[in-house]
């Protein structure tokens, strides 16, 4: 299984500018994640945080039981052959041929031999589809192609955790697809820890198990796809439909004024950008046919249904529908389990943001979990504590 990363506290600022502060979250070992938030909110210097690239202010970022923050260079040396990085630009060495950029890290930590060197760098070009371009230099050839000899890069050492910042800027819609399906098919053979910055919102919504987001120097939310997915929360609605109306702006700071007269006219009918409401739970993108079932599926779902009777009965009938009737039984749920189930379904209208319900779903039909040792429902989180690691999400901070 893939590393766990266990984040506390972390905190970066460049002089007096903040990037982002008291980040706290946990990677769960083996699942994909997804980090989303408006440009400039410091997505990739999270990432090259994580990796030790740039030296936080304070906190801890602990991987396989080392603080990669405050360990010795030798420390970090080494637990960076854990990872796999997809740079957002591919940061290929322009001087060297597909081939040897990808060989790179090979020949750098490893001692194969050139033959067994040679198998391998085929294998990770013709998985991204850049068979027969080994020779080509990054100059001459296209930015998608960059970026997919840059993932080709980073799986050469089969790692336990890969980072992809971007993954698909450059790329067209097919060639997007095809990646999102590859890094689900690697999650379902090697079951590593994967993190994805991404302002995608449909590689959001179908590859991740779990999603956070970073907004206004916070963490605003992180936690498994289905209850960001049925979120009330105004900026995570906001950002996963494309909207104007939010607290969203063309600057990270938007007043009260701005948005009551963007709320002013979105009710005079002019339109806000949005094309349909995306939320709720969409199906998750599964491996391909003939491969492995995704243990990090298993576990995501387990986690969901222990805090189900947490969330708003939306969420909650969002969540139950979304399963498989098997899962269903298995979970002992069923839709419209509970009275005032008819605000599930209620529309939202465009450009308006949700109120957000009480209530929970009586005590008989919490979901029971099979052979998890899981005997009955947790108390129920106090507005603003969240719940157990890698459980309940926690606006400002993330619970993982």
């Amino acid at each position: 299984m893939g590393a766990e990363v266990v984040i506390e506290g972390l905190t970066k600022s460049f002089g007096k500018q903040a990037i982002w502060r008291d980040v706290t979250l946990t990677l769960p070992p083996g699942e994909v994640s997804v980090m989303l938030g408006p440009s400039g909110t410091g997505k990739s210097v999270f990432l090259k945080s994580m990796i030790g690239l740039l030296k936080p202010d304070r906190g801890k970022c602990v991987v396989n039981g080392v603080d990669i923050v405050q360990c010795s260079e030798h420390k970090l040396y080494e637990t960076r052959k854990l990872f796999g990085v997809l740079f957002q630009d591919g940061a290929l060495f322009g001087s060297m041929n597909l081939y040897d950029n990808v060989a790179f890290p090979l020949r750098e930590h490893t001692k194969k031999s050139e033959t067994e060197i040679r198998k391998i760098v085929l294998e990770k070009l013709e998985m991204t589809g850049l068979k027969g371009a080994e020779t080509k230099l990054p100059g001459e050839i296209s930015g998608g192609m960059r970026k997919r000899a840059g993932l080709a890069r980073a799986l050469v050492l089969d790692p336990e955790i890969i980072l992809c910042d971007e993954p698909d800027s450059g790329l067209d819609p097919v060639r997007t697809a095809y990646l999102s399906q590859l890094l689900i098919d690697l999650n379902a053979q090697i079951d590593a820890t994967i993190l994805i910055v991404t302002h995608n919102i449909n590689v959001a919504r179908t590859v991740p198990d779990n999603i956070g987001m970073l907004f206004r120097k916070e963490l605003v939310m992180f936690g498994p796809r289905e209850v960001l997915l049925t979120s009330d929360e105004p900026v995570v609605e906001q950002f996963l439909n494309g909207r104007r109306i939010g607290p969203i702006g063309m600057s990270e700071e938007k007043d009260s004024a701005q948005m009551a007269m963007e709320q002013e006219m979105a009710d005079a009918g002019h339109h806000d950008g949005s094309t349909e409401d995306v939320r709720g739970v969409v199906p998750q993108l599964q491996p391909t046919p003939g491969l492995p079932e995704r243990q990090g599926v298993r576990r995501r779902k387990d986690r969901v249904m222990k805090i189900l009777h947490t969330l708003p009965p939306a969420a909650q009938e969002g969540i139950i529908e979304s399963l498989t009737p098997e899962e269903q039984r298995r979970y002992g749920v069923q839709p419209h389990a509970y009275a005032g189930a008819q605000h599930a379904t209620r529309p939202v209208a465009s450009g308006s943001t949700p109120s957000r319900h009480s209530g929970e779903l009586p005590t008989e039909n919490i979901a029971q979990l099979p052979d998890s040792g899981w005997n009955g429902p947790a108390p129920r989180p106090q507005p603003g504590t969240g719940g157990p690691r890698h459980q309940s999400p926690r606006p400002g901070q993330g619970g993982a």
